[in-house]
């Protein structure tokens, strides 16, 4: 039975969880530890107190606050009272967590309390605490109730405590009604793009295609049942609460949702919890397997790790494989325009496989490559990535401008990457579209020349962009992260880089960085480096 028909919606799905796997170990937070029976009670408290603050189906929900228990309860919660979940980026500045409260209508907002020195709620008031409304923010009329997730909350705000004992009115039937009413064709959530190109969008995915592709996404991986999962990507992008949260419900799978990403409490937290599975992208894994404490943790209970970009270096797979022993590395690529989740390489893959590319389109989905007219290209040749398939947004929430934009009459999806399939149909993104610059009238990919420069011995990180050139038009600039106690000059790169790719690949400069600018899903933030050169 289809995992979308099976539990017909994600409040079905808690539901079957807290009874299928009631006495495991759902969530481990510190000294914390609560089964999956105790995790649906959690949950229904939760979507009790939301319905007993007005929360009507349909209506947006946003969490603003890390990856924690509370984070999950009251996600998990609001979607079974028949909200749909807006998670806001945890790097967001209030007036960016406004724009989108704005742009979303959320009614009900989740908030952190003070987190890595700043306080969220603050934050909110400078942005939002003026206007028309009568609600926590005034200028967010449409918001109706604040919850803090501390001890204390500013007033007009709720704390999670006395949010909770809010709902003790509601009974346990209302609460089953509510979620049995909530259908697989409608919306489950609202996750607005990490705007590394510009003003985040909403992409609006369903509980179908919520529940399809996360069990797709568990089988291709090999989740079951005892594996404890250490969740560092952040509960805002789908590789976190998708791929994270709700495939462990699927699965039976221990949550270890880790606020922060620091490479000392990930390397204590596998030990300590015997980890088995570690998603993240691949500058977490490397800091990991370079960190000079790795050899006093006991790592062997990983068994999984799953990863994905456009950069991913074989001696990586490979040294994920012999120096840690993990049996399984895989490499995916998505996007939230499609769920998160389009091409999986599958267990069993050859490593150069795994390394090269992100794998085949998972079943239920269609991958194309085209060219800038439209039409299908062959293997081995680049173009942009068109998706067509169960798990394609149904559109951007209220900006049918921008949907029309990306997809087409016939139901493509165009990405706005980069990528070439190979004759076996795996796919290896190369860049986006808007990275990409032109040197002299051949395309150049920055994703490409990074992965080369990633060969070198002393290159810990790079990134590389175009930059104006009066002969060429445009050509690359390098920014390079060091190995620790290398001594490798911009000089000895461009020299290397002459020996080792076409001229036109070569970056003309060379600027040594202390670390790249990433957002919170571990995507380095080109603009950023942009700007170092605009001023």
């Amino acid at each position: 039975m289809r995992a979308d028909t099976e539990w017909g919606s994600v409040p079905g799905l808690v539901r079957a969880a807290a009874e299928h796997y009631a006495d495991v170990e759902a969530v481990v937070e510190g000294r914390t530890r609560i089964t999956y029976a105790e995790l649906g009670a959690r949950v229904d408290r939760a979507a009790a107190a939301c319905v007993a603050n007005g929360l009507g189906p349909g209506d947006r929900v946003a969490v603003w606050a890390p990856n924690t228990l509370d984070w999950i309860v009251a996600a998990l919660g609001a979607v079974s009272a028949g909200g749909v979940l807006v998670p806001l980026n945890t790097r967001f500045k209030g007036t960016e967590a406004a724009d989108v409260l704005r742009r979303s209508g959320a009614r009900l907002l989740f908030v952190t309390g003070t987190f890595l020195g700043t306080s969220y709620v603050a934050s909110l008031r400078r942005a939002a605490g003026e206007g028309p409304g009568d609600g926590p923010l005034p200028g967010l009329p449409a918001l109706e109730r604040a919850v803090v997730f501390a001890e204390d909350a500013p007033a007009a705000f709720l704390t999670w405590k006395d949010f909770l004992a809010s709902g003790e009115g509601v009974g346990p039937a209302e609460v089953r009604r509510r979620a049995a009413a909530v259908d697989g064709s409608h919306p489950s959530d609202i996750i607005f793009t990490s705007g590394t190109t510009g003003r985040p969008k909403g992409a609006v995915i369903t509980h179908a295609q919520t529940l399809r592709a996360y069990d797709i996404w568990g089988d291709l991986a090999g989740l079951a049942r005892g594996d404890r999962y250490l969740i560092v990507n952040p509960f805002f992008h789908t590789f976190g609460y998708k791929a994270g949260v709700i495939a462990c419900l699927m699965r039976g799978a221990t949550m270890i949702p880790q606020p922060v990403f620091n490479v000392t409490t990930v390397l204590a937290n596998i030990a300590a919890e015997r980890v088995s599975v570690l998603p993240g992208p691949p500058t977490l894994l490397q800091s990991l397997l370079d960190h000079p404490a790795r050899d006093a943790h006991d790592l062997s209970a990983l068994r999984l790790v799953v990863t994905g970009a456009a950069v991913v270096p074989l001696r990586l797979v490979e040294r994920l494989r012999g120096e840690l022993g993990v049996d399984t590395v895989l490499t995916a690529y998505g996007l939230s325009e499609a769920g998160g989740v389009v091409t999986m390489c599958r267990r069993g893959d050859d490593p150069t496989v795994i390394a090269s590319t992100s794998g085949r389109a998972i079943p239920g989905t269609r991958v194309r490559v085209v060219d800038a007219e439209g039409r299908s290209v062959g293997p081995g040749t680049p173009g942009e990535v068109l998706v067509r398939g169960f798990n394609v947004m149904t559109g951007y929430y209220e900006d049918e401008a921008a949907t029309a934009e990306v997809l087409t009459p016939d139901g493509w999806l165009r990405t706005g990457d980069v990528g070439v399939l190979d004759p076996a149909g795996n796919l290896r993104i190369t860049d986006r579209l808007k990275d990409m610059f032109i040197v002299g009238g051949f395309n150049a990919y920055p994703a490409e020349i990074e992965q080369l420069l990633g060969l070198h011995p002393d290159v810990a990180d790079v990134a590389v962009i175009g930059v104006p050139d009066a002969r060429l038009g445009e050509v690359g600039r390098a920014y390079v992260v060091r190995r620790p106690g290398a001594l490798v000059t911009a000089d000895d790169l461009i020299a290397w880089s002459r020996r080792e790719m076409a001229n036109y690949k070569v970056p003309r400069t060379v600027e040594f960085v202390a670390e790249l600018p990433r957002n919170a899903s571990g995507k380095v933030v080109k603009g950023a480096l942009r700007e170092r050169v605009t001023g």
